[in-house]
């Protein structure tokens, strides 16, 4: 056993990686002992007692999500606050990657449990993969789906609502409406904001009032990584920028909140001469989808990995890496044939990948996996 998952055999031991924690130790766990906390009752299982123990009791729950920001990324000067709140880690699900995680913070379930695989996701309805961002096709075609009815019904702000807790997020403005936000944020009042102020003013605000969860989001750190690198000034900027916002809402939060901070996935930086391409005629009967770190294959991936940096791990031995069971009822439509995972300092590119990007996740190393747990307020 290894982070609480029941490791498969050969392969995954030859790989040497750690599987997300459900049992305890994952963002899925988090969201369930928030839930619990708040309603008596939860979809998942909680928190490990030991990480449990370091978020106070509160009448209210102000869940901070920065985009982007591993716990290894902590390290960076400009962190400060955030590093000094760090209570301890626990892990993203499988892929690392936003997609999948923000589903496991709307349902309480993981993914295993909430059907969204992968930032590209494979919709056999359509017979098409989705960018699960934009929810078009990976040409760019708009989809028509039934975007709200995507994740599993009740979600989080639907079981909390019954119950008679309000939830809430804050979102950049710009996000309102967006297919994204459809598929996510079914039942919950969405607050927009559109500065770094407007955004601490309006958790302070609404925090005031007791018996809410307010999921707060900011973009910042991921979007800096990706573009520019975590040794660009800019990601160095965006560290101090939700670093202030961070302590500014733990300075003004009421005695009756807690917030508490984490996020969906870390980031590695990856060169160009480390980016691998796909050769166009290993495209020739394979549908490729999921994360240049772990790529999702439909057809052939076993002769693949002997000509790249990557590992090829067949469906029948990692479908546990997804989460446990009761799996999603189309669970078995929506996976590959296995997952090509991506060797340590490796980022596999499909003829639809966007090359342009510095930083990348979605594997199972530390970087990508390990997410922080920071406590502010009381």
């Amino acid at each position: 056993m290894e982070g609480g998952v029941e490791h498969a055999p050969t392969m995954v031991q030859r790989m040497d990686i750690t599987l997300p924690d459900y049992d305890g130790g994952s963002l899925v766990n988090l969201i369930a002992e928030l839930e619990h906390r708040l309603t008596g009752a939860a979809a998942s299982l909680r928190l490990h007692a030991h990480l449990a123990e370091h978020i106070p009791k509160a009448d209210t729950y102000v869940l901070c999500l920065f985009d982007g920001l591993g716990a290894g990324q902590l390290n960076h000067p400009a962190a400060g606050p955030l590093t000094d709140s760090m209570r301890a880690t626990i892990d993203s699900p499988f892929p690392a990657t936003t997609t999948v995680s923000l589903s496991v913070l709307a349902t309480g379930l993981p993914p295993s449990q909430h059907g969204l695989l992968g930032y590209q996701s494979w919709l056999p309805e359509l017979e098409v993969v989705a960018n699960t961002i934009h929810w078009t096709t990976l040409q760019g075609k708009t989809l028509d789906y039934p975007l709200e009815s995507f994740l599993p019904a009740p979600n989080l702000a639907e079981r909390l609502t019954a119950a008679g807790v309000e939830v809430l997020t804050i979102q950049p403005g710009n996000f309102h409406d967006t297919p994204l936000t459809k598929v996510l944020f079914r039942g919950c009042r969405f607050e927009g904001v559109y500065s770094i102020p407007d955004w601490v003013d309006a958790v302070v605000q609404l925090a005031a009032q007791p018996n809410r969860l307010i999921v707060a989001y900011l973009p910042n750190v991921d979007f800096a990584a990706h573009v520019g690198g975590q040794q660009s000034p800019e990601y160095a900027e965006a560290l101090r920028t939700v670093a202030g916002a961070w302590e500014a809402i733990g300075n003004r939060l009421p005695p009756h909140a807690v917030a508490v901070g984490t996020a969906d996935h870390g980031h590695i930086d990856f060169p160009k001469q480390n980016q691998i391409k796909i050769a166009a005629e290993d495209h020739m009967n394979r549908v490729f989808y999921g994360d240049g770190r772990a790529m999702f294959v439909k057809g052939d991936g076993a002769s693949l990995a002997e000509r790249l940096p990557a590992t090829w791990v067949p469906l029948a031995e990692m479908i546990h890496w997804w989460g446990p069971e009761p799996r999603h009822p189309q669970l078995t439509e929506r996976l590959p044939d296995g997952v090509l995972i991506a060797d340590d300092d490796a980022l596999l590119l499909h003829r639809f990948s966007d090359d342009r990007m510095v930083g990348n996740h979605g594997a199972l190393t530390d970087a990508e996996r390990l997410i922080p747990l920071m406590v502010s307020g009381q």
